[in-house]
């Protein structure tokens, strides 16, 4: 199973809460908390790391709190998942050196663009389009899948 760490989803839920108000003055991390049922200290070390990686910026003072360093349609799924995670990649095929297979590996050309198409599709998403609720999108052709010539495609009937 494919999964995102739980900090890096409570990152996406606090940064939502930010995109979704209307209005851009500063939140503090108890106000934060309290919206998003979260605990302070988990919203304490989220927002010093997402303000870290540039995804907000912090004002100190009496009317200080976290804002989001750019616009909510500027900000993808992408980003904050890499400004939590680091590197997005299914497999390790992304670092080289780090697979023993690496030099004689087969299907490494493949989980690159497996790799890439994923990374594309969550950068396709905005943190404006995390507040509301998306349509469904149904299951992708499997013919549309780029293939190698002199391989047949795969067919969608089983």
């Amino acid at each position: 199973m494919l999964r995102m760490a739980k900090l890096t989803d409570y990152g996406i839920v606090l940064l939502t809460q930010f995109a979704s108000r209307q209005d851009a003055t500063p939140m503090t991390a108890r106000e934060l908390a309290a919206l998003a049922k979260l605990p302070l200290p988990t919203v304490g070390k989220l927002l010093k790391q997402l303000s870290h990686n540039g995804l907000l910026t912090s004002l100190r003072g009496t009317k200080g709190g976290y804002s989001l360093a750019r616009p909510a349609r500027e900000i993808t799924v992408a980003q904050i998942i890499e400004a939590l995670e680091g590197p997005m990649a299914l497999t390790e095929c992304q670092a080289p050196g780090v697979c023993e297979q690496e030099s004689f590996c087969s299907v490494k050309p493949n989980w690159l663009v497996i790799n890439r198409t994923v990374r594309d599709a969550l950068s396709n998403v905005t943190l404006t389009d995390m507040t509301r609720p998306m349509r469904p999108v149904y299951a992708l052709s499997l013919t549309a899948l780029p293939f190698v010539e002199g391989t047949p495609p795969r067919s969608s009937a089983r």
